[in-house]
């Protein structure tokens, strides 16, 4: 019975003169999220994209996979047959009778996007709900029906389903450039790339860690999470960063109540230069203002200030709770809170500065051959490539 998938948007209907770029990059999607499932072809039609399946198609897993396709507001599972009145009564017909759970109430919702269609909506709700009540077991419930048969009359053809499979919403990857996103293993930055990646960015990761000074669950943690982040843009790269070395140089030669804004300018400075050798156009982190000691404002604007290319927080007013929530929807949270060593953990002070100036914290950099440290953090950094 089911022989098509029709696809949904909302936010790239509101494009204009360069929707069909993001309409194309949508299809482009869908097909490679979409190979090796059985589909047959993918069309795009005025407001939707089609996705005609084979008779072997792997029912289960597409609908899996377009659940991670950025762009989708939702899809349907249904079919494709004619536009004649009495085509649409037993084709909606043998799809209800299809139907396999409960229901006691039913209603017929017909869209025309095709105007030209002689035969109005509520005309077709009515013809095709009274055929429906003479064979099934069902009353009418035009506000909140247990079952809906929609009915869409597209072009030349009309297509049918039932039920209605949310997705991701957002834009297609691809249509907003790349970032970078520097990923620590925690609960706030694998969130703030998903975001970015539901903005239409592709995102690649890049990850400091202090081995041998901390062990090397914060690696195994940012493998698994970018294999988790990766099924929602196909393709990620991962550049993992030596950061021990910098790290004693800021211990042995700054301020103790420094150390962990230095950690992070340095983690900047290395992350754009990464940024500008590999071509992306942003950096991205998981800060949520005044979370934690380096997230105050003051401190915020002390460390962007190394930046030259855009420092993008999509959490920045997000609280903890909501980071959560968003974690455990697109589950990174139980990989997150797994126990690690986290890099800016180590050599903590007990009384870390909440506002530094940029003055103070040029001073507390002086003794620091910053140059020469980036560079060799940068020949040192590991590449990895992954693919979903």
């Amino acid at each position: 019975m089911l022989h098509a998938v029709i696809v949904h948007y909302d936010e790239i209907a509101l494009k204009g003169k360069n929707r069909n770029v993001f309409e194309a990059q949508l299809i482009r999607n869908v097909k490679r999220a979409l190979s090796g499932c059985g589909y047959r072809s993918v069309e795009k039609l005025p407001g939707r994209v089609l996705v005609y399946l084979r008779d072997d198609a792997d029912v289960i897993e597409i609908q899996k996979r377009l659940q991670q396709v950025f762009g989708i507001a939702y899809f349907s599972l249904g079919m494709e047959g004619s536009q004649d009145l009495d085509a649409l009564k037993e084709n909606a017909l043998r799809l209800v009778k299809a139907y396999r759970e409960p229901y006691r109430t039913i209603k017929v919702n017909t869209k025309r996007s095709n105007k030209a269609y002689p035969i109005l909506s509520p005309d077709v709700n009515a013809a095709v709900g009274a055929h429906l009540l003479k064979h099934i077991d069902a009353k009418v419930d035009l506000s909140n029906p247990d079952l809906t048969c929609h009915i869409e009359i597209v072009n030349r053809t009309a297509f049918l389903y039932l039920g209605r499979i949310n997705g991701p919403g957002g834009l297609p990857v691809g249509v907003s450039g790349k970032v970078g996103t520097m990923l620590s293993g925690g609960i706030d930055s694998p969130v703030a790339a998903w975001r970015m990646m539901r903005r239409g960015c592709r995102t690649d990761f890049i990850h400091f860690y202090s081995y041998p000074y901390t062990d090397k669950s914060s690696l195994e943690k940012v493998i698994r999470l970018v294999e988790l982040l990766t099924s929602y843009q196909f393709h990620s790269r991962l550049y993992l960063v030596p950061f021990a070395d910098v790290q004693l140089q800021i211990v042995t030669k700054s301020p103790a109540k420094l150390r962990v804004i230095l950690y992070r300018r340095m983690m900047v400075r290395i992350a754009e230069a990464l940024a500008q050798q590999y071509g992306y156009d942003a950096l991205v982190t998981g800060e949520s203002l005044a979370q934690v000691a380096s997230q105050t404002l003051q401190n915020i604007r002390v460390i962007e200030s190394v930046a030259t290319l855009p420092v993008l927080r999509p959490l920045i007013g997000y609280d903890k709770n909501e980071i959560i929530q968003q974690a455990e929807r697109i589950h990174t949270f139980d990989v997150s809170t797994l126990p690690y060593d986290d890099c800016c953990s180590l050599f903590v002070p007990d009384n870390p500065a909440t506002s530094a100036g940029i003055q103070e914290t040029e001073l507390g950099e002086r003794e620091l051959d910053i140059p020469t440290l980036v560079e060799q953090a940068i020949q040192q950094t590991e590449v990895r490539e992954f693919s979903s």
